[in-house]
């Protein structure tokens, strides 16, 4: 079982955790949280946090290793998560990384470019040849030094042609070469990529709503009153960014009332659940198990027993 793991992506609340918890039951697992708002201490409630008595039972690997005033980064990420794979891997057991942060698991399955700083005065530089320019001479700029990273970057998309052409210019490097390169260097061995795909998304919407209201019922604003009075956070953290935490935020700000709040935050946990579906629909090589179903637990039990 060495240099094997498994991957359990979906959208938010399809139900990932609860089977996670119950493969690592009856299988020789070991969880890993592939969640950026799930590394925030405190933060539980809007989160979705798996309780106290259950990580206590099946501890839960990147859950509560960050104060909500740090931010975290993709690369921060997949260091934690080859050391936890590692530590699971020497003890015999197969790591299972459930969430539905879909930056996260790319990281984990392409691995991240080794990319040196971008000097200030360059990306001040090309920011301006660009506005004397225009964006359509830049994409023929990069398609000549980097036909390849031109193939995957639409051409009205600014921001990553100005990116490409940044690091070009910075290390004599193309991004592509610089991606090729950590993609070789980054090996975690045989994955097993299982999703949960919602068939129903009025079902899903109705889940969504239900589930956000019951986060305000057991204390939601509460508990992000508690971390305003522990930490010094601010409303551009990435933990007041995450779906839920911004809308309470602006509520408890007095920018919008409480129906508005209710209102909102069901629409951004919407909208998260739409990029994640966005995300998986392109996504390679994955198992797709139909979420709420009775027989998603067997399915998937069956698919690792097939594969490992």
């Amino acid at each position: 079982m060495q240099k094997k793991l498994i991957t359990l992506m979906g959208p938010t609340a399809t139900g990932k955790t609860d089977l996670a918890i119950q493969l690592a039951q009856v299988l020789p697992l070991e969880i890993i949280s592939v969640d950026s708002a799930l590394v925030y201490c405190g933060m539980d409630i809007g989160t979705a946090k798996p309780s106290p008595e259950v990580l206590q039972k099946l501890p839960h690997h990147l859950i509560d290793i960050i104060s909500p005033e740090t931010n975290y980064s993709v690369a921060a990420f997949l260091n934690d998560a080859k050391q936890a794979i590692q530590e699971i891997q020497s003890r015999g057991k197969v790591p299972l990384l459930v969430g539905g942060t879909m930056l996260y698991f790319k990281a984990l399955t392409e691995g991240l470019a080794d990319i040196p700083p971008v000097p200030e005065a360059i990306r001040t530089h090309l920011k301006e040849e660009l506005t004397q320019q225009g964006l359509a001479v830049f994409y023929q700029r990069l398609a000549a030094v980097d036909p390849v990273s031109a193939a995957r970057i639409h051409a009205n998309d600014a921001q990553r042609i100005l990116r490409a052409l940044e690091v070009y210019e910075s290390s004599g490097k193309t991004l592509s070469a610089w991606i090729e390169a950590g993609q070789r260097q980054h090996d975690l061995g045989e994955i097993l990529q299982i999703s949960l795909i919602p068939e129903d998304r009025a079902y899903l919407h109705q889940v969504l709503a239900e589930r956000f209201q019951q986060m305000l019922d057991m204390g939601f604003v509460a508990e992000v009153e508690r971390l305003k009075h522990k930490y010094h956070l601010q409303a551009d953290l990435s933990s007041m960014r995450c779906v839920g935490y911004r809308q309470v935020w602006q509520y408890l700000a007095n920018e919008i009332t409480y129906p508005e709040m209710v209102e909102q935050g069901i629409a951004a946990s919407r909208q998260l659940a739409k990029r994640q579906m966005t995300w998986l629909r392109a996504w390679p090589a994955h198992h797709m198990i139909a979420a709420y179903q009775k027989q998603a637990l067997q399915s998937i039990q069956e698919l690792i027993k097939k594969n490992f």
